[in-house]
């Protein structure tokens, strides 16, 4: 009984390093700065009616 805890526990130690890993892996401090997202659209127009 006491294996299959552990190996649980194990399994799910390697789950949330892989989700950190993939969520933090490449940006610095985690997340984008606000400068460098982009600026939205402005919308299409419309036909002239």
């Amino acid at each position: 009984m006491g294996l299959i805890l552990l190996e649980a526990l194990l399994a799910l130690v390697i789950l949330v390093g892989i989700v950190w890993w993939t969520m933090f892996s490449g940006r610095n401090k985690g997340e984008l700065p606000e400068a460098e997202k982009e600026a939205p659209t402005p919308p299409a127009e419309g036909p002239k009616l």
